[in-house]
């Protein structure tokens, strides 16, 4: 069975706020409320919503606050759903990183595809995101283990193929992953001459 989709709905305005939440519970997504910046924070200390659909202009507090809130904490994707459609309102929007943005007056036939969208557009951004962190920790591990093939081949007057098979191998027989027996090797490479460094300077 597929978990129905959390979303926080933030809007001042209590008759919006009902309507729009009771609607979007009978199209089938969990649904819980905030009337303000505030309630939505204490909201989200307890509910991990896989989106936030947020109105603008709600006191001297209002949804571009909440906005630069949620995307400081990089977990809740969020959308606007807002009167102000004026294209300095959207700009903002789109700088902050909203996933989506609607104009108010809008019906639940309207919305629902809306948020969908602004949640597939979530997902895309979340595995973007991660493919990112994936490629920046191998390229990290490949200069480690470049870094310490390089100190292999200098210590022991090896070719590059040779101080590359000299650490696969110790990893291997360590059943260790290269990378981490680069470190290793690196680690030691900066006590040596840590250690040089002292004597000299004494």
């Amino acid at each position: 069975m597929t978990r129905a989709r959390k979303l926080l709905v933030v809007d001042d305005d209590r008759l919006i706020l009902a309507t729009t939440s009771a609607g979007l519970r009978s199209a089938g997504y969990d649904v819980v409320e905030a009337r303000s910046v505030d309630d939505a924070l204490a909201v989200l200390d307890q509910f991990d919503p896989d989106l936030a659909l947020l109105d603008i202009r709600m006191g001297k507090v209002g949804g571009f606050d909440l906005a630069r809130r949620l995307r400081s904490g990089g977990q809740t994707p969020f959308m606007f759903v807002s009167a102000y459609g004026d294209d300095a309102t959207v700009n903002e929007a789109t700088q902050l990183g909203a996933v989506g943005f609607l104009v108010k007056p809008i019906d639940i036939a309207q919305l629902v595809p809306g948020i969908e969208a602004a949640l597939a557009r979530a997902a895309d951004l979340a595995r973007l995101r991660s493919t990112g962190r994936q490629l920046e920790q191998a390229l990290d591990q490949d200069r480690g283990v470049s870094i310490a093939i390089g100190i292999l081949m200098e210590r022991h007057r090896l070719t590059r193929d040779e101080a590359f098979a000299r650490l696969r191998d110790t990893a291997r027989a360590q059943r260790r992953k290269m990378s981490d027996m680069a470190q290793t090797v690196v680690g030691a490479a900066d006590s040596l001459a840590a250690s040089a460094f002292v004597r000299t300077d004494a």
